[in-house]
């Protein structure tokens, strides 16, 4: 187990680093709105760790179509919870989006893996 989360952590780190670089570019250099480029980091993230948790992470998962599903379900609930996060913290609380995110990264990894783990990829 101690392993498992070991592998997690580092495909959850460097998705958050992927996720923070992507909405610091889109909102800086494009000036797309923060919650729009959280999400949009967000669903790049959804394809690089779910590629990274399938093959490295949970190598003794079922194949197919189902895996993924399931994955994208749990992300799509946790790119809710960012999304209402980022909201919140920008939209009512009128502060940095980059503090949003932060406690974005507090969050959302955290039900993600035990919903990944009792469920996505469970053999």
């Amino acid at each position: 187990m101690k392993k498992l989360l070991l592998k997690y952590g580092i495909v959850g780190l460097l998705g958050t680093l992927i996720h923070f670089i992507s909405l610091y570019v889109l909102v800086e250099a494009f000036g797309i709105q923060p919650v729009t480029s959280s999400t949009l980091g967000f669903l790049l993230v959804l394809f690089i760790s779910y590629v990274l948790n399938k093959w490295w992470t949970f190598q003794d998962t079922p194949s197919g179509w189902k895996p993924f599903v399931k994955y994208t379900v749990v992300s799509l609930t946790g790119l809710l919870l960012n999304s209402g996060i980022m909201y919140a913290v920008v939209e009512w609380m009128h502060w940095n989006y980059l503090l949003g995110q932060c406690l974005v990264v507090v969050a959302v990894p955290a039900s993600n893996f035990l919903f990944n783990y009792y469920w996505t990829f469970r053999t």
